[in-house]
């Protein structure tokens, strides 16, 4: 295969071969140099030749030597959620592959904005990476009237890490135990439900709203500060509806206090294998899942964050992680980067459109 070498290229090999060849040391050495000074000339020319092929291709030497000092993993929620363990595991196994820290650093409020934001004003060297999500990433930029950041313009999207399905649940007491059986009750009674979730904005809720316009049923939002106030309230039948993460209300159906009627994933849970899928039972496609991915600031060089890629690539397919997330109902789900760029852009628009036809106001 023949290679094109780029023009700078062939003149500093043609400047060292000039410099080595037969009649340069014969002049050389005519003109009272010592075949030592000779040598010393031949070495300086080589290094400026390696020097300037150095300067010409940036991102591989930094991706050679990439990482080089200890990396931070901003993750946009608090500590001991599951965003949190997730990051944790990817940190720690990633340190491992490139024998550096990786500090999780939790930087929590206004549905992951506060996070993100700090993330995006980062330098974009590879040494700040960010566990985009839901929220943060396609959700917000409708969601909210001012944004600190864009996250197409501020962030370059490295791998999909996973997705986690949501849950609805109901109280032991609706007369309710399968999903078409609940879209037929809230049809007979329009606006006399309500559903609990936490703040605005958050996956849950907007599982709930995509569900309202899908089945077009009325059920009424409760908001809570957090999903496990929600579920709680249902748990006691303060209210009796609520849509959950399935890695945090799993425990709460196994032991019966809520009745799980769908997973709002595509795919059953296999620790709820009697629970079926909205899309199986009601409506054909139905999916909203959180999930996680990593991306970095934009202008990290394009070198590092295929390095970044391919290790958590390797990662990701390691079968204790995986068996790891397998349990935390995650279903790992890595992606090239172009695929993970056109997954939140995707995300995006179906939330705005989510967003602007349930009508929910902007914060």
């Amino acid at each position: 295969m023949k290679v094109a070498w780029p023009p700078f290229t062939n003149s500093l090999f043609v400047l060292t071969a000039d410099l080595t060849s037969t009649y340069q040391l014969s002049q050389a050495l005519n003109e009272g140099h010592s075949v030592i000074q000779v040598a010393i000339k031949r070495r300086q020319a080589l290094i400026l030749a390696l020097a300037t092929l150095a300067c010409h291709f940036p991102g591989a030497s930094s991706a050679q030597s990439y990482p080089a000092k200890p990396v931070r993993y901003v993750v946009p929620f608090p500590a001991a959620g599951s965003p949190d363990i997730v990051a944790r595991h990817i940190s720690e196994r990633l340190g491992r592959v490139w024998n550096q820290q990786i500090v999780v650093d939790n930087r929590s409020g206004a549905g992951g904005t506060v996070g993100a934001a700090i993330a995006a004003r980062a330098p974009a060297d590879g040494y700040t990476l960010f566990q985009c999500n839901i929220a943060s990433s396609a959700i917000a930029e409708s969601l909210y009237a001012t944004m600190p950041y864009n996250h197409q313009r501020d962030f370059a999207p490295i791998s999909l890490i996973g997705k986690t399905p949501n849950v609805l649940v109901v109280h032991p007491s609706m007369p309710t135990r399968t999903i078409m059986e609940f879209i037929a009750y809230a049809k007979a009674n329009p606006g006399k439900l309500s559903y609990g979730t936490s703040a605005s904005g958050s996956s849950q809720q907007l599982a709930m709203e995509f569900l309202k316009l899908t089945a077009k049923i009325d059920v009424v939002q409760i908001a809570y500060k957090g999903a496990p106030q929600a579920l709680s309230d249902v748990i006691g039948g303060q209210i009796p509806v609520s849509v959950q993460s399935a890695p945090a209300v799993l425990p709460t159906i196994q032991s019966g206090r809520v009745r799980a009627l769908a997973v709002m994933g595509l795919t059953r849970i296999a620790q709820l294998p009697a629970v079926p899928t909205v899309h199986e039972t009601a409506l054909p496609g139905f999916e909203v899942s959180s999930w996680y991915g990593l991306c970095a600031p934009t202008g990290t060089p394009t070198a590092v964050l295929d390095k970044i890629h391919a290790d958590l690539a390797a990662v990701l397919h390691l079968p204790e992680l995986q068996q790891r997330f397998k349990d935390m109902v995650i279903e790992v789900a890595p992606t090239s980067r172009e695929e993970f760029a056109l997954f939140i852009r995707a995300e995006t628009a179906r939330w705005a459109r989510v967003i602007k036809e349930a009508g929910i106001p902007q914060q």
